[in-house]
């Protein structure tokens, strides 16, 4: 039960930094902590764990926060908001593919020790980039499209709720279909990969509703940098 305790803390941590990037940096911070994540989670998901008796990729919650960030900017600042994150989000991992897979054609010096890690790691990562890139985009858009439309049918802020998770559970759908199908089918056995596209969605699911008092919270803050 160690990864499923620790998953859970994880991903409470993960919401907590957001809410503190928001509180201190206001939409920048949202912006940032969209970058950073989108950046970071595409590094974890290299790695596989054992969590619920299935195999999933690590930076699911981590990914999943990106949702609630720019669910916070739609809800606070508008679509047009919501929608310049996703492209900065986007900007970022395709910046890093760039810089990186540059950065390991460089010969390493023979007192070097970081260059077998980073082409395991960031040698894994075009695949997956391309993969994460299209379901990024895809997704996000979605995300922000239905959290707009839901926010027509529900829009009182006792409603939050249904905004967050709706459009979320929705989008993320679309998203591990996507990513899953990419970045794994035809890398792992077929099973192992219905282990990884099953595991991942349920674990956004439960990042999704545990993500929802932590909406709550962001929409009540009022930013440093704002008042």
């Amino acid at each position: 039960m160690f990864n499923e305790f620790l998953g859970l803390g994880f991903a409470v941590v993960n919401f907590v930094l957001l809410l503190i990037m928001y509180k201190f940096f206001g939409k920048t911070g949202l912006f940032a902590w969209v970058a950073m994540s989108t950046v970071l989670a595409n590094i974890q998901v290299t790695k596989t764990i054992e969590i619920i008796g299935l195999t999933a990729t690590l930076g699911n919650s981590l990914y999943a926060s990106t949702f609630l960030a720019t669910d916070i900017l739609n809800e606070k600042y508008g679509k047009k908001e919501a929608k310049k994150a996703v492209w900065l989000g986007f900007s970022s991992l395709l910046i890093m593919v760039i810089v990186m897979q540059l950065g390991l054609k460089f010969i390493p010096a023979e007192s070097d020790i970081a260059d077998g890690s980073l082409q395991t790691i960031f040698g894994l990562i075009p695949q997956i980039a391309i993969a994460s890139m299209v379901a990024y985009l895809a997704s996000q858009h979605l995300d922000v499209i239905i959290f707009s439309a839901i926010r027509k049918l529900f829009p009182k802020d006792s409603q939050l709720w249904i905004r967050i998770n709706g459009s979320t559970l929705i989008s993320q759908l679309f998203d591990t279909m996507i990513f899953t199908s990419i970045a794994f089918y035809g890398v792992f056995p077929f099973d192992v990969w219905i282990q990884i596209f099953l595991s991942t969605y349920i674990l956004k699911f439960v990042v999704s509703v545990m993500s929802t008092p932590f909406g709550y919270i962001a929409k009540a803050l009022k930013p440093i940098d704002e008042k």
